[in-house]
């Protein structure tokens, strides 16, 4: 998976099409496929119940997890939705390869 946590992604399917939002947070699973947690996006209601006697119920906003093949990475320098390439700087002083994550439309690195 090529999208990181604060980048901007443009959600492509669902009912918030066309809206863009930073990542929050990733979740990775075994099971099923991965999703992230895009601020201010997908946004759904959680109902609580009162804890105490004489305390009112309370409904919570909150942005759900969504499939991360339903959003594109926005190119912070052109400002297009972008698929991602990778170009190898090579072996560093701790012998491992380090990959820069480039724009394909821009070739601007992120």
């Amino acid at each position: 998976m090529n999208i990181k946590k604060s980048d901007t992604v443009k959600i492509i399917a669902g009912k918030d099409r066309s809206k863009q939002g930073k990542v929050l947070q990733i979740i990775k699973s075994s099971k099923t496929e991965d999703q992230i947690v895009v601020e201010g996006l997908n946004l759904r209601y959680k109902h609580l119940r009162p804890q105490r006697q004489g305390e009112q119920g309370q409904k919570i906003m909150f942005p759900a997890p969504m499939s991360v093949s339903n959003v594109m990475l926005v190119c912070p320098k052109c400002g297009k939705t972008t698929r991602l390439a990778s170009h190898n700087l090579g072996k560093t002083e701790t012998k491992r390869e380090t990959r820069q994550r480039l724009c394909k439309k821009c070739n601007n690195p992120f």
